[in-house]
C-alpha cells in the first residue's frame, strides 16, 4: 500500500526541487547582474559551472532517490 504524507522519500524529493529551482533562479540572477555590470567572460563562467555543479548535484540526488524507491518496491 502507498503511504502518504510527509515520508522521508517525499521529504527528499521537495529537497530535490528546491535545489533545481534555486539553481535555476540564482543561474537567471547571474546572468542579469553579469549582463548589467559588464562582468568578465571568466566571472560568467564561474557562475555558469556553478550552476551545472548545482543540477548535476540534483541529478545525483534523484538518482539516488529512485534507487531508495526501488529498493522498496523489491522488499514488499
Amino acid at each position: 500500500m502507498a503511504q502518504h504524507g510527509k515520508t522521508d522519500q517525499s521529504k527528499a524529493g521537495q529537497r530535490v526541487a528546491l535545489i533545481m529551482a534555486g539553481t535555476g533562479v540564482m543561474w537567471m540572477v547571474a546572468i542579469w547582474a553579469g549582463s548589467q555590470y559588464g562582468w568578465s567572460n571568466r566571472a560568467r563562467a564561474f557562475f555558469d559551472l556553478a550552476a551545472l555543479a548545482g543540477f548535476g548535484f540534483a541529478l545525483w540526488q534523484t538518482f539516488q532517490l529512485w534507487r531508495a524507491r526501488q529498493n522498496d518496491k523489491g522488499g514488499n
